[in-house]
């Protein structure tokens, strides 16, 4: 062969090597843009925030007043915070939960003190536990046949053992 043909015959092959090595590199790069584009990727959905816990019903004390009679509905019929010695003395206190429908259990006590100048006597304490729902009235009541000293009281009413309201009254 001569030169010439040798020289036409090696560009030939190095035509093809061109060839065959940029449709590789083509083939290739066909390859990679076929392959599909990754999944786009939603965030999971954020869950509905819960709604806060309904507070549990509670009950209040909402008024003590002070009488020496009540009806049967438990109405105090006589109020004042002056009393005569042989006097009943009821403490008639309105009660109410937050939701008039839930039943609450608790319990309201009376202390009764009698102010002896600087001293304070106590006098009576009574408890009673309830089963509360909406409003209410309990009356707590202390007598004393012989008389009561004459001189300045106090009822403290306490609801599940924290004073809530105190009354101050008298004895002429």
């Amino acid at each position: 062969m001569n030169r010439n043909a040798l020289s036409k015959a090696l560009v030939l092959k190095a035509l093809a090597l061109a060839v065959i090595a940029s449709v590789a590199v083509v083939g290739c790069k066909k390859k990679e843009e076929a392959a599909p584009p990754p999944a786009a990727t939603e965030p999971a959905p954020i869950p509905a925030p819960m709604p806060p816990a309904a507070p549990a019903p509670t009950a209040s004390v909402a008024t003590v007043d002070l009488g020496s009679a009540a009806g049967p509905d438990l109405k105090l019929t006589a109020t004042g915070a002056t009393f005569k010695a042989k006097d009943k003395i009821i403490a008639s206190v309105g009660t109410m939960t937050s939701d008039p429908a839930a039943s609450v259990a608790g319990k309201l006590t009376a202390k009764w003190t009698f102010m002896n100048g600087a001293e304070a006597m106590p006098v009576s304490e009574e408890s009673k536990d309830f089963n509360f729902a909406g409003a209410g009235t309990t009356n707590f009541e202390i007598s004393k046949p012989d008389g009561w000293p004459v001189g300045k009281y106090k009822v403290e009413i306490l609801l599940d053992g924290a004073v809530v309201q105190t009354r101050e009254f008298e004895v002429k």
